[in-house]
């Protein structure tokens, strides 16, 4: 049975003792299991154990990742859910003492292994890799108005992201629905505003920027997710990988250059 070891530490002092919380939790019952315990004593406590464990470590995990915005959070909950699925499914009733041992040597060997994969695969990524949702430095323009508002459209393309990939997609496509509508509103009143503020400004590019506006919002006004039946989280997927795409690529490519021409004035 592994031992919780410095290279099992991901930096994050809650979930490293709740790592090493588990680790213990599966030694002792390996240990009992070895030195020929009673069998169904520690299968039963390691059974409780496990499912209180889950239900507290993973709810904090997942907290800490939605709070830092990080891009592996649907990944996560898939594996976790993996991990649920694995204990709920496991039931000792009507077997033999020798049979149950058995159950529990697999059991812990099956945890052992996906603990250790877990978080060496998975866990030392929280923190560090960085949401493409994220609003950062790299796409300020130097003008208050237009990255206030740049900021609210990567949260709302956020938000519909984290839908997509909830376990519970189909019960929240009204959700999405309402996002997908309230991204539309508010690129509308964007584009507005940016527009007006080039026009008061005598912005020299204000034709070609109209242009690449009138394009995005009918690509917009094209969506009907009433028509998606199939594979609705591979389409929405893509969906906003596109209208992601566009929008750095539009912020980078034009609208910096607006707060440039503004510094100059």
């Amino acid at each position: 049975m592994m031992r919780f070891t410095e290279d099992f530490l991901i930096g994050i002092p809650e979930i490293d003792r709740e790592h090493k919380k588990l680790f213990v939790m599966l030694e002792q019952a390996d240990e009992q299991v070895m030195a020929g315990a009673d069998i169904r004593t520690t299968g039963m406590q390691l059974l409780k154990g496990l499912q209180d464990y889950a239900s507290t470590h993973f709810a904090h995990e997942e907290a800490y990742m939605e709070s830092i915005d990080d891009p592996e959070l649907p990944r996560q909950r898939k594996a976790h859910r993996a991990f649920v699925d694995r204990i709920e499914n496991t039931n000792f009733v009507g077997m033999t003492d020798d049979t149950m041992r058995e159950a529990v040597k697999d059991l812990l060997y099956y945890l052992s292994q996906w603990l250790m994969h877990h978080i060496l695969g998975s866990d030392t990524l929280i923190g560090r890799i960085k949401s493409p949702f994220a609003f950062t430095d790299e796409y300020r323009t130097g003008v208050e108005l237009i990255d206030n508002e740049h900021k609210k459209l990567f949260d709302i393309m956020g938000r519909v992201n984290a839908l997509i990939h909830n376990e519970d997609l189909y019960d929240r496509f009204d959700e999405i629905l309402n996002l997908i509508d309230e991204l539309k509103d508010y690129t509308v009143f964007h584009f507005s505003d940016e527009e007006k503020l080039m026009e008061e400004n005598g912005y020299p590019a204000l034709e070609a920027q109209k242009k690449a506006h009138r394009g995005f919002v009918e690509k917009l006004e094209e969506i009907n997710l009433d028509d998606v039946d199939e594979n609705q989280e591979a389409y929405l997927s893509d969906l906003l990988e596109y209208l992601l795409h566009w929008l750095t690529g539009h912020i980078l490519g034009m609208d910096k250059k607006i707060g440039e021409f503004l510094a100059k004035a």
